[in-house]
């Protein structure tokens, strides 16, 4: 699996990379997590689109995403459907027929094994391919009962491309949420000893195959599900400090010193009584870090 993610490059690498015209300033994101706001490329859809009014890098407050002044304004009037749009999302799928939000389980990557078939992917499968703009991945290696946590990213230093899906949500009362999943495979043997999984890493010649749903079926987009080529990642251990979700600088994908020891594993707090203090799936909270933009 996938379950975080950095984006370090500079907003104009990653907009030379990716061909959008929108012009989105962002800051660089060590430990992007799921229900976060993720950035994604995707091609514009046939009706008109909404951004904020104005400059689309200074419509993009860089903690929260769109300025609470921004306005609705067709984005792609006098551009043809098909162009690359740059867009901001929840990372966590959520397909359009669930009714409710709350009952439906996160679902931050989509089994490439599954994605024609499973109900939750196969319509955006078909229709809402996307790519999620990435500088490197983190795994957990199982060592007993501890796991060591591994930085992979590019040989080449370059920014990656992973492949997404993304959906809209519209809720009984109007309200509207844009998601998406990262698209996984099976690792190939570089990354197999660290984990038994890997997103689906799309190479720039191969954007367009992945982007265009309405000329490109699924089945034939299909094809690009598969492990990446042996001599195009690089990995190596790192501290502990990723574990938790609110650390967000450099420090966390730097290479663990030889001979250093990882970090044990925070302990559970315990009152009086002895129970533990973890408090279930409603006491998961993001610990403070900020949102992608």
């Amino acid at each position: 699996m996938c379950g975080r993610y950095t984006l370090t490059s500079a907003p104009e690498a990653i907009r030379a990379l990716f061909r959008y015209a929108e012009q989105p300033n962002f800051p660089p994101r060590y430990n992007i997590a799921p229900t976060q706001p993720i950035a994604i490329v995707r091609h514009a859809r046939d009706q008109a689109e909404w951004e904020p009014v104005g400059r689309p890098d200074r419509a993009l407050d860089s903690k929260i995403g769109a300025r609470p002044d921004a306005k609705p304004v067709p984005t792609f009037a006098g551009r043809a459907p098909g162009q690359r749009q740059f867009a901001l999302v929840r990372w966590g799928l959520l397909p359009s027929w669930v009714k409710d939000p709350k009952a439906f389980s996160l679902v931050i990557n989509a089994r490439g094994e599954s994605v024609l078939d499973k109900p939750a992917f196969r319509a955006a499968m078909k229709r809402r391919r996307c790519l999620i703009p990435a500088d490197g991945f983190y795994e957990w290696q199982k060592a007993g009962e501890r796991k060591r946590p591994f930085f992979v990213h590019a040989k080449d230093g370059k920014p990656l491309a992973f492949a997404g899906l993304w959906e809209s949500w519209q809720g009984p009362n109007g309200e509207e949420m844009e998601t998406a999943a990262i698209v996984t495979t099976r690792a190939n043997k570089a990354l197999s000893p660290i984990h038994e999984r890997m997103p689906v890493i799309v190479p720039p010649e191969a954007f367009d195959l992945w982007l265009d749903a309405t000329t490109v079926d699924a089945e034939t987009a299909a094809a690009l599900i598969a492990p990446s080529n042996e001599d195009l990642l690089d990995s190596h251990e790192i501290s502990t400090a990723v574990n938790r979700v609110a650390n967000d600088n450099a420090a966390l994908a730097e290479k663990m010193s030889p001979g250093a020891e990882p970090e044990p594993p925070p302990r559970a707090k315990s009152d009086k009584s002895g129970k533990s203090g973890k408090s279930g799936k409603s006491g998961k909270k993001n610990q403070g870090q900020p949102s992608l933009f």
